[in-house]
């Protein structure tokens, strides 16, 4: 088993949660260290740094810079092929299931695939469902793809079974970046009980309700980005709620 899937299960095991922060690499590095160090501080679990759209070729000095300020584990979260960087603890090698695009379904993977074998990276098989969160995002836009509608549960679940038939190790469903609205807890709350995965939720994440509300319906992982790049506070919101459901206390 993955370190990654490790610290999932592990959490899991004790019936805990788990928080991600998604560091964007195109971002000033001052601004990169001050997440990281808010990371560390607030007991994050995990860092995902990448995106849709990176365009300064920065992944390396980024990754460099999280690691020497926070002791967190970091998986690059690729927007394409050339993602690729082994300073980083893994990869999520993401196939973009709820598209149509075969570029995103297989196309950049099979690109990705020789460098990655012959790397010393954890590679993560990811199955990545694009909910609609209320208005276009990067991705959508970046792979030509429509996202599953907000208010159809049974084609998530449809298609995040079709990922564990295949053998992917978790589920990633995104809102996306700077979405609307989060991912309804009804949605989340079916495919949990249908793949019994670890189920990884992003997008739309803004307030301690809605984290919590997403914990309760049964995301393993939440992962904030654009929120936390508009108030660095977000991290330590969301990371109380997380502590909070740990004992077992209303909030």
């Amino acid at each position: 088993m993955s370190q990654f899937l490790k610290i999932i299960t592990h959490l899991k095991s004790q019936q805990k949660k788990a928080l991600a922060v998604l560091i964007d690499p195109d971002q000033p590095l001052k601004s990169v260290v001050s997440i990281a160090q808010l990371c560390q501080k607030n007991h994050v679990d995990l860092i995902f740094i990448g995106g849709s759209l990176v365009t300064s070729g920065v992944l390396s000095d980024a990754i460099s810079t999280i690691q020497s300020n926070c002791t967190i584990p970091v998986y690059i979260f690729p927007g394409n092929e050339f993602m690729i960087d082994e300073q980083a603890d893994g990869i999520l090698f993401l196939s973009l299931l709820s598209g149509r695009n075969p570029e995103y379904l297989i196309g950049k993977q099979v690109v990705a695939a020789p460098q990655l074998a012959a790397s010393n990276l954890e590679v993560i098989p990811t199955a990545y469902l694009l909910i609609d969160g209320g208005r276009e995002t990067s991705v959508s836009y970046i792979s030509n793809t429509k996202p599953i509608p907000a208010n159809k549960p049974d084609i998530a679940v449809a298609t995040a079974l079709a990922g564990k038939l295949m053998g992917m190790q978790c589920i990633y469903m995104d809102a996306g970046s700077g979405a609307d609205h989060s991912i309804s807890e009804t949605m989340v709350n079916k495919v949990q009980n249908a793949v019994q995965l670890p189920l990884i939720i992003g997008g739309g994440i803004r307030s301690a309700q809605t984290a919590l509300n997403l914990y309760r319906a049964g995301a393993d992982v939440l992962v904030i980005g654009n929120g936390v790049e508009e108030s660095h506070g977000l991290i330590e919101t969301i990371s109380k709620v997380k502590s909070t459901l740990v004992v077992g206390v209303e909030i």
